[in-house]
């Protein structure tokens, strides 16, 4: 029977990576459950599009019941200017994992052109930031591995320039973005050890599909691609009724099923929940994933728009 002590999560921690090694990926970027409400983080090309001052916050507990697990939060927040042509947003990344913490600070920039009369739009980002990496080896027992990496705390700062195309109408969207185009360095935790970053291409897509009077059906997807890794796909099926309810189901490809529900508490306030069961061998030594997001919109007075529906 394994006892669940601090001291033997903590050696969980250590030996994941070699239980997973064959099923898993060096996970560069944090990853979210609710891509597709949180969708800034993904591809600046998104800054503006709600056409209302719009903040979201997100946290993530991964993989719950392992010491030193990772831990993610994430602060959006963008308005459209200019009748809705340029829209400028800030986004707020924190990534902890054990002794290790990242953070990312960007500033999102995105131009938007009408392309024809069914107000289908093709909209330009760009981003532009920080990305700092921190580390306390006292904490936790990585400092018993021996490597030199862990000889002193780490204190790295670089810049990050990233960009995306964001295609979309009131009924579907797609995106493609790269949040990084510099090399910086990272931490790994399939390998514990310190790495550079690799580019990631991300591809978002997602559909509104009217299944009646009150039930509209809501297909996404959100692909990663890594140099030197495997493909990522995550796959998600919502259902909203009566533009107030949402529930649905999801599928990270070979890492975890998902379960989603939120509710639209009032036009400027949305909350939404995840919960991620893991299907790999991980899954015998942690309780799943749980995930949390708010999203706050202040709308225009005297200005009626139409519903929003990514």
């Amino acid at each position: 029977m394994i006892q669940k002590s601090s001291l033997l999560n903590g050696l969980i921690l250590l030996v994941f990576g070699a239980l997973t090694i064959n099923v898993s990926f060096a996970q560069q970027d944090p990853q979210y459950t609710q891509y597709m409400y949180n969708t800034m983080s993904v591809n600046p090309g998104y800054a503006g599009q709600r056409e209302v001052l719009s903040v979201t916050g997100l946290h993530r507990s991964q993989w719950v019941g392992i010491d030193g697990a990772p831990q993610t939060q994430t602060l959006g927040i963008h308005s459209p200017l200019r009748n809705d042509k340029i829209g400028l947003g800030l986004s707020i990344v924190n990534d902890a994992l054990g002794p290790v913490n990242e953070y990312y600070i960007d500033a999102n920039f995105a131009y938007t052109i009408r392309l024809n009369e069914s107000l289908t739009k093709l909209s330009f980002g760009v981003k532009a930031g920080i990305h700092g990496l921190t580390s306390d080896w006292s904490q936790g027992v990585i400092q018993q591995v021996g490597d030199q990496t862990f000889a002193d705390n780490l204190s790295i700062f670089s810049p990050t320039i990233g960009a995306g195309l964001y295609l979309h109408n009131r009924k579907w969207y797609v995106g493609l973005s790269v949040p990084n185009f510099l090399s910086t360095k990272h931490f790994d935790d399939s390998q514990i050890s310190i790495a550079k970053e690799r580019m990631n291409f991300y591809l978002i897509a997602g559909y509104v599909l009217d299944l009646g009077e009150h039930v509209k059906f809501k297909p996404a997807a959100l692909v990663k691609a890594v140099s030197g890794a495997p493909l990522i796909a995550d796959l998600s099926a919502n259902f909203l009724i009566n533009n107030r309810f949402t529930i649905g189901a999801a599928y990270r490809w070979d890492d975890a099923i998902s379960g989603l529900a939120g509710f639209q508490v009032t036009e400027s306030l949305y909350i939404g929940y995840a919960y991620d069961a893991t299907t790999t061998k991980l899954n015998n030594y942690n309780n799943g994933s749980h995930e949390i997001m708010l999203r706050f919109e202040l709308q225009k007075v005297g200005r009626i728009l139409s519903p929003r529906f990514f």
